[in-house]
């Protein structure tokens, strides 16, 4: 009897230890795609979506805005072969030149965060719905919890 009863225990923890392994390789793996992205697109923040109604109708809530400054001017220095850029907000009627520093006119390089490299329709709401009802998110954390502890493999 103390033979069996000792495998069924052994049995049981490598279960438990697998299930464990499975449920630390999704949680990772999520944060390797994000980190993959903030390396891709070269900002903190890879995606960005409108929350509130403050911006529409230009965006509409739920979009997904990567830009909400757009570069409208671009001043190539001879010297040195950079190139600086002059922005405006998509609801302001005047360039940012009010929100540089006052010895600059020109936005530098150095200053951009990122740049856009896709597009991706409706998957702000996603995040809308998540911020708007906690419960559906509580509800999809666990049912993939579940999915990976129930799961054979």
């Amino acid at each position: 009897m103390g033979w069996i009863e000792e495998n069924m225990k052994s049995t049981h923890i490598r279960q438990i230890v697998s299930q464990a392994i499975s449920l630390g390789m999704v949680i990772s793996s999520a944060l390797i795609i994000w980190k993959g992205l903030i390396c891709i697109t070269g900002s903190e923040s890879p995606v960005v979506v409108v929350l509130s109604g403050s911006m529409e109708p230009g965006f509409k809530r739920g979009r997904d805005v990567p830009i909400v400054h757009r570069v409208i001017e671009v001043h190539e220095q001879r010297d040195n072969k950079e190139a600086d850029i002059l922005t405006k907000g998509d609801a302001n009627l005047y360039d940012d030149r009010m929100l540089y520093t006052s010895s600059n006119r020109w936005l530098q390089q150095k200053y951009i965060m990122g740049r856009a490299v896709g597009f991706l329709p409706y998957v702000g709401w996603l995040t809308i719905i998540m911020t708007d009802k906690p419960i559906i998110k509580y509800i999809l954390l666990g049912a993939l919890g579940l999915l990976v502890i129930t799961s054979k493999e």
